[in-house]
């Protein structure tokens, strides 16, 4: 609990530090005001202290949120709210103060943006209940963080929050217009909360705990879910079931003042060896980047037999890929081998950390991707090889004996 005096509201000077240094770690682009975190933390202290006076004082009202439109998968534009270094101050200084009394009430099938949860957790809960449950809804709600309603919103934060203070600021924060490029102000209307305010992801699990997981727990005890922020996926029994289940979420969400996105959400149906042929059903969903799908599963016993399980993505491998020719490294002729391997090891490991999770052998398809880039770089930066790319894969083949480790996936993936 914070502790003063002699102010309205009881937020520490120590507080705002502990705040700034979350944020500090996290980095993030600048606000409105254009100022960055370098140039916040050149008068870092006199910063700090008239955050803390606004804070303390009641006096604190956040500047518009920046506006960033940022490329999604299937090509379409996904809005971000960029607030102000102080403002992400500020908000980590209210998520700190109110998330473990919040977590204390969120559910074990809720992981994103959570404490000591994961999502190489949720997609293990799917791979658990996909051997249960025959059916799946990959479900997705329609615009979820530009339509959260406030009121509804406040409602649930008030069942845990009875200080004024902390409502006052969230209600602030909520109200908040998004500023354009142009430097047009979007008033937000009584909805939305932006994705990339530090707030955001504890009041949106906040929400969808009261919308959907509480919901879902008391009136439909049968049936298995995983949620990661807003991406849900429910495991079913039968094919009745779930289209009853499917029929119910339309109405909660209606009455929740949301929509599901009916060209997104689909019923799967879970097909391995135990359970006969459906046509009338997908077979396939994708969940935080990979794919679950039949696939063909070596026996103990020795054969073969039809399991079902998951692997990276097309979706997330197309993202990569793209990502790799934008580097256009075979125009790179000024750069060592060393050089790229340092430009891109980091980016590397945490792809394999992540998609190699599972199925590490699938992203063996994934580097040659990377190893062709790799081949054109070598056949403009070396004209002896004569356009040869069986001649430069042959070098490569050479430097990947003679220093294993310089590129990251070539030690991973060599015994793979």
């Amino acid at each position: 609990m914070f502790e003063t005096t002699s102010k309205t509201v009881p937020v520490t000077k120590e507080k705002v530090k502990a705040a700034y240094r979350k944020v500090k770690s996290n980095q993030g682009s600048a606000g409105v005001d254009k100022q960055s975190l370098e140039e916040f933390q050149k008068d870092l202290s006199g910063n700090l202290y008239a955050l803390w006076n606004r804070l303390s004082s009641g006096s604190y009202f956040p500047k518009p949120v920046r506006s960033v439109s940022i490329p999604k998968a299937n090509g379409k534009k996904r809005i971000l709210g960029i607030p102000t270094v102080s403002d992400r101050i500020a908000q980590q200084v209210v998520k700190d103060y109110l998330e473990p009394r919040l977590e204390a009430q969120f559910q074990e099938n809720s992981y994103g943006y959570r404490p000591l949860k994961s999502a190489h957790q949720a997609v293990t809960a799917v791979q658990e209940n996909v051997r249960q449950y025959a059916w799946v809804i990959d479900m997705d709600i329609k615009s979820y963080f530009d339509e959260v309603d406030h009121e509804l919103l406040m409602k649930a934060v008030e069942r845990h929050v009875p200080e004024k203070w902390v409502k006052m600021y969230i209600r602030r924060w909520l109200e908040s217009p998004a500023q354009q490029p142009d430097g047009t102000l979007i008033q937000k209307e009584g909805r939305g909360t932006p994705q990339g305010g530090v707030i955001s992801p504890l009041l949106a699990n906040l929400f969808l705990h009261y919308v959907l997981d509480k919901w879902l727990a008391k009136q439909y005890p049968g049936i298995a879910f995983v949620r990661y922020a807003d991406d849900i996926v429910i495991h079913c029994q039968t094919e009745a079931e779930t289209k009853q289940m499917l029929e119910a979420i339309r109405v909660r969400l209606t009455e929740c003042k949301l929509r599901l996105s009916e060209e997104k959400t689909k019923v799967v149906y879970c097909q391995d060896y135990r359970r006969p042929k459906k046509k009338d059903y997908g077979k396939k969903f994708d969940f935080l980047g990979f794919t679950f799908k039949p696939k063909t599963i070596p026996s103990k016993r020795g054969g073969l037999f039809l399991g079902y399980g998951c692997a990276i993505s097309q979706k997330s491998q197309t993202r990569i890929v793209e990502g790799w020719k934008q580097l256009n490294l075979h125009r790179r002729s000024d750069l060592t081998i060393q050089e790229i391997a340092n430009q891109v090891n980091l980016q590397m490991v945490g792809i394999i950390r992540y998609y190699g999770k599972f199925k590490l052998l699938e992203l063996k398809r994934l580097m040659r991707h990377f190893e062709l880039r790799l081949v054109k770089w070598v056949l403009n930066k070396y004209k002896k090889f004569k356009g040869s790319y069986s001649a430069a894969y042959r070098w490569i083949k050479y430097l990947k004996r003679s220093y294993p480790t310089m590129f990251y996936y070539w030690t991973v993936l060599k015994y793979v």
